[in-house]
């Protein structure tokens, strides 16, 4: 019987990792995952870029809007990294070429730091100039929640994630997106 026991015991702690594709679904937990960020920021990118904020700048300026994407607020019970569903909107207005994109305040901090290095350690003809930063026309923000319903070994999880674009310099609001995940887990 012992021996039974040990040969159970070793093929139940064997573990098996397969590879799969990024753009694969596959819910494990229920909770936030790669895909609910995908699909957010794919139909968010979608959206306000088909807007009429786009077009009103390009008439008014002549040019292509400059934008930064800011915060994102995480209002729900589970810890969402925000930074992938921020890199998702960044790369997909930096790749429509319709928008320019500058960096946040952190990388700002960073990027200045470097600059000031740079005129201290660097030849003066390749250290990077103050006053030449790129200032941003709009800002993105948001907030993802979610409201949990449970009741014995079932729950659903809705996810509402909201976006908004302002211009930096009149404060107006010129766009507003939101997207909604709801998740049925029956264990």
């Amino acid at each position: 019987l012992i021996a039974i026991a040990f040969m159970f015991a070793g093929t139940a702690c064997k573990r098996s990792v397969t590879r799969v594709s990024p753009d694969q679904q596959i819910d494990l937990s229920g909770r936030w995952n790669d895909t609910d960020s995908r699909l957010v920021s794919e139909e968010m990118i979608r959206d306000v870029l088909s807007r009429p904020w786009l077009e009103d700048f390009r008439q008014a300026t002549g040019k292509k809007p400059v934008v930064i994407v800011g915060m994102m607020s995480n209002k729900t019970s589970e810890h969402i990294e925000a930074e992938t569903f921020i890199k998702n909107i960044e790369r997909e207005f930096i790749n429509s070429g319709r928008v320019r994109v500058v960096q946040n305040s952190v990388f700002r901090e960073k990027m200045r730091e470097e600059r000031a290095d740079q005129n201290e350690f660097s030849s003066p003809e390749t250290a990077k100039r103050w006053g030449k930063e790129l200032g941003a026309d709009f800002m993105m923000f948001g907030v993802i929640t979610s409201i949990t319903d449970s009741y014995n070994k079932e729950k659903v999880i809705f996810y509402k994630t909201n976006l908004e674009l302002a211009n930096l310099e009149t404060n107006e609001k010129v766009w507003i997106g939101d997207k909604e995940i709801k998740k049925y887990v029956k264990n």
